[in-house]
């Protein structure tokens, strides 16, 4: 192994911050083994929800999350401006739309967690300041790269339960248990 590449290796929190959202993406997968693509797209509750929106949306947030860690706040769009076309486009994140398929969505999951992974592992301040998008939630100004990534990851469980709970409802599948 070279200098270069042993710089790469991620350790310490870096480790820490990927190896916990390493768990969290590996449930929200495995809750769509073994399914169709007809399967990946039923909402099962009374949600808007299903299995392959979840992960399109997950692969949303993390890629436009990490797009901001490199160029905020120009990577995120002002949320108090969006149209309805925005929230329309956003609505499709959670739902499997005619064409696409759950191969091709975990495909784009796993290249965005590879980028992001990288991107992780050679990032040398986690300190580092970014300013937050506009946005009627956020009550703060700026977060840390380090509050971004816990973003990521917290972002990232949440989801995995709500996936667990669409697939046992729909065939009785469990993640764990």
């Amino acid at each position: 192994m070279t200098t270069d590449e042993q710089q790469t290796v991620p350790a310490g929190e870096h480790a820490d911050l990927l190896a916990m959202l390493a768990k969290h993406r590996h449930f929200l997968r495995f809750t769509t083994r073994d399914l169709t693509d007809e399967q990946a797209g039923l909402r099962t509750t009374a949600s808007e929800l299903c299995l392959g929106g979840l992960i399109k949306h997950v692969t949303s947030c993390e890629r436009g999350w990490v797009e901001f860690i490199q160029d905020a706040p120009s990577a995120m769009p002002d949320f108090t401006q969006m149209t309805e076309e925005d929230f329309q486009r956003r609505a499709d994140e959670f739902r499997m739309l005619p064409g696409e398929t759950l191969a091709g969505v975990l495909d784009a999951y796993a290249e965005v967690a590879r980028r992001t992974d990288e991107y992780v592992a050679t990032r040398p301040d986690l300190d580092e300041l970014k300013e937050l998008p506009k946005a009627p939630w956020n009550t703060e100004t700026h977060w840390s790269v380090r509050r971004v990534l816990m973003h990521i990851v917290a972002e990232t469980a949440q989801h995995s339960g709500h996936a667990d709970i669409i697939r046992e409802s729909l065939d009785g599948a469990k993640s764990m248990g």
